[in-house]
């Protein structure tokens, strides 16, 4: 019976959480209600020239589209370079369709190997930096997809010369396989619910890498991509240095999709194993609390562990239709296009997000884009050796 309270007192609270992300979430969309309209502090007319840079590695889902969306944006002045290491990649012949497609647009491809650090996207974005030409660059991965606005609302929140950095919310798109269906229910309900919930509740934002907005002169101020080149998490390194320093660091309302359409479960298990150790080493103590904001987790415990009786079943039953109903009202607040019979897998996704959370209490290896490493405080790289493990 004490196993059955204490995860009912925790699925409680978790909702209790999980009412305050939905909100949180709602209260954005309101925003950027308000911004469509004009009624914002920002200058629309604030336009600078901007630098995109996109590393490229592999062939992301939908990849042409993805780069091809960058090249018909609705704004003044801009460049796209496409990075990577070398020129065997598959990426690299879809850089030069997309480049070929395009030649309005002001597109450049930087094929270098280039090894500062142990972060691989750092190493591809060196070089692309060091050619940009614009006094405002922007980072954007190889999986994200924009409308033609994208930039334009973004750089209107560097009129106010206090921020320093711009990131956007994100909703996955796409799903087709069940592995891609798992990632992108996680990404619009959990992913999108913790930053808006950080951000409107704690003042703390939450950065994201698919999208980020600096300038140059802030970003060399903090130390560049030689401050976070060993490091898992640039993203948030890059926001806390910019924050430190007294800037602010603004999440934009305008959504851009990340699409994911054909991922293994594999690759949905592996992604989120990585992630709750880069979470665990950032947060430490407070990563009690992403699992404390997983009630259905919580209240499947009980059926796991003490026994299957009515009131077991009747509890997580309810806290599952509870969360189910809740992801897809948060899903369509942010325009999402999951297909409403996947929200039955909501379950299911979450008992393997609960099981996820323990994998980083016990192991420190990490593998990403195919390199080996160790994960440290503040999830500072090293490189992986068996005989350290």
């Amino acid at each position: 019976m004490e196993v059955f309270f204490v995860c009912t007192v925790g699925a409680i609270v978790g909702l209790v959480i999980y009412v305050f992300q939905v909100y949180a979430v709602s209260r954005q969309m309101e925003s950027y209600r308000h911004i469509v309209q004009g009624r914002t502090s920002f200058s629309r007319h604030f336009c600078p020239p901007v630098s995109i840079l996109k590393p490229l590695k592999g062939l992301d889902d939908n990849l042409f589209d993805n780069l091809a969306s960058f090249c018909n944006l609705d704004y003044p002045q801009y460049e796209v370079i496409f990075a990577l290491q070398d020129y065997n990649d598959p990426a690299y012949r879809v850089a030069c369709m997309v480049k070929q497609k395009h030649p309005q647009c002001d597109i450049s491809i930087v094929t270098q190997r280039c090894e500062i650090g142990l972060n691989p996207k750092v190493n591809n974005l060196v070089p692309a930096y060091r050619i940009s030409k614009y006094p405002f660059f922007l980072i954007s991965d190889s999986n994200v997809q924009v409308e033609k606005n994208y930039l334009k609302d973004i750089v209107s929140i560097m009129s106010d010369a206090e921020v320093g950095l711009v990131c956007n919310m994100i909703r996955g798109i796409n799903g087709r396989s069940f592995g891609s269906i798992l990632e992108n229910l996680h990404m619009n309900s959990f992913v999108v619910g913790s930053v808006c919930m950080l951000s409107r509740f704690l003042n703390m934002p939450c950065v994201i890498g698919k999208s980020m907005l600096m300038r140059k002169s802030d970003f060399e101020e903090v130390g560049g991509f030689s401050a976070v080149k060993d490091v898992l998490a640039e993203d948030y390194l890059l926001g806390r240095l910019l924050y430190e320093s007294g800037k602010k660091v603004e999440i934009s309302n305008h959504l851009i999709n990340n699409v994911n359409e054909f991922w293994s479960i594999k690759r949905f298990i592996n992604r989120h194993t990585r992630w709750g150790k880069l979470r665990w080493k950032i947060s430490g103590f407070y990563y009690i609390f992403e699992l404390l904001a997983n009630p259905i987790f919580l209240s499947i415990v009980p059926l796991l562990f003490w026994e299957v009786n009515r009131l077991t079943i009747t509890c997580a039953m309810l806290v599952s239709c509870f969360k189910i109903a809740g992801d897809y009202i948060q899903s369509r607040m942010i325009g999402g296009s999951i297909k409403a019979s996947h929200y039955f897998w909501v379950p299911l996704k979450d008992l393997l997000i609960g099981l996820i959370w323990f994998v980083p209490l016990f192991s420190r290896k990490v593998v990403w884009r195919g390199n080996k490493y160790i994960i440290g405080k503040e999830s500072r790289l090293s490189p992986y050796s068996e005989s350290r493990i």
